[in-house]
């Protein structure tokens, strides 16, 4: 699977690689990232091998990645699609700095054409539901800025798929732009959206990206038991792999550690993913990520957050891997996330005998609408 092996983004037309590549780590400013000549490699390296779908966020580094990406692409602009976000506040004193609502939007939209030195987004996701701004303000104001050619396709991430499948409905009824794609939070650690989101991503059409593919970094294996403790004096630990963890590394964990992927269960799936890695004589990071590839029905396109040219390179060792149904089943089996009500329910034997009687009845599609 080449970066080459293009497909379009859910029922659009728009042609991107099976994997993004991500910008989260483009610069140092939030104390950990990569310095700009080092993301010009990430960068010159992920194109010279046909990649073309570029992940970002205005939040990123406070605007500076979206700045330093606009400097690396200059004069080659047109080779990719260029993924943005807004939602998260650039100044905390201003409430209306951050938010979905028509005004974050725009101003974040004209914003972020600056810094990227560009006069259009491909791709704009609403970066995460704020439970204050009505679906229809989101929508139609997605539609202007389409209407207007500074954005192409809407997008949403980190939202709840109910609220999804209404508003696209509602932009589907009133002839507004629909959303092309939908990004979250996928790993073999995190993938609890299987059980909603992802069905609403293949019933609506939507491509479906998918962020820290490798659990912030937790299932690299990199961490042990003794991380999940408190961080001793000065910040810096060494983790029980040998690797030295002064400063930056304490940051990435303390990131792991506020989203919740520092855990004995995260742990346990992590040294499951580094025996089956082992036998595969891969690392656990490709293993990991070509887990994601496995994905169908939707694809999921995993957003590869590199930090060297060395990890990137590693992670798109993850597109020449094919792991067994065997291995896929066993990771599958160690991370299982119980689907919840009313899932559990309708799948009970009771349950489908009262349905379906003594009759067999089978789906003639693949998807419903």
């Amino acid at each position: 699977m080449p970066l080459t092996d293009y497909r379009t983004l859910g029922r659009s037309g728009l042609r991107v690689s099976p994997a993004a590549l991500g910008t989260m780590t483009f610069g140092t400013e939030w104390g950990f990232g990569a310095d700009e000549a080092e993301c010009g490699r990430l960068l010159a390296r992920y194109l010279e091998l046909g990649g073309n779908f570029i992940d970002s966020a205005n939040f990123y580094t406070g605007g500076a990645a979206e700045t330093l990406l606009g400097r690396l692409l200059a004069g080659q602009r047109e080779r990719v699609v260029l993924a943005t976000k807004y939602s998260l506040s650039m100044d905390p004193a201003n409430p209306n700095a951050g938010g979905n609502h028509r005004r974050s939007m725009v101003r974040a939209v004209e914003a972020s054409l600056r810094r990227f030195d560009t006069d259009y987004i491909d791709l704009l996701y609403l970066h995460a539901w704020d439970d204050t701004t009505p679906g229809d303000e989101v929508m139609r104001a997605f539609d202007d800025l389409v209407r207007a050619g500074k954005v192409l396709y809407p997008a949403i991430s980190d939202t709840p798929a109910w609220r999804i499948a209404r508003m696209q409905t509602q932009a589907e009824l009133r002839g507004w732009s629909p959303f092309a794609a939908v990004q979250l939070e996928y790993s073999v650690v995190e993938h609890s959206s299987d059980h909603e989101l992802l069905p609403m991503a293949e019933a609506l059409g939507l491509g479906v990206t998918g962020w820290s593919v490798l659990a912030f970094g937790v299932l690299t294996g990199k961490y042990g038991a003794t991380d999940l403790q408190d961080e001793p004096p000065g910040g810096e630990r060494r983790a029980e792999s040998g690797e030295d963890t002064g400063p930056e590394p304490s940051v990435r964990r303390r990131a792991a550690l506020a989203h919740g992927q520092l855990s004995e269960r995260s742990l346990a799936i992590a040294r499951e993913v580094g025996v089956q890695a082992a036998q595969l004589g891969c690392s656990p990071a490709q293993l990991a990520i070509a887990w994601a590839l496995s994905r169908s029905a939707p694809a999921v396109i995993p957003i590869l957050g590199a930090r060297t040219l060395a990890q990137l390179d590693d992670n798109l060792g993850a597109l020449d891997l094919a792991p067994t149904a065997e291995v896929i089943a066993r990771l599958d089996a160690v991370s299982q996330v119980a689907p919840g009500f009313p899932h559990q329910m309708l799948a009970l034997p009771l349950v489908r005998q009262n349905l379906f009687g003594a009759c067999t009845v089978r789906r003639s599609v693949a998807t419903l609408a």
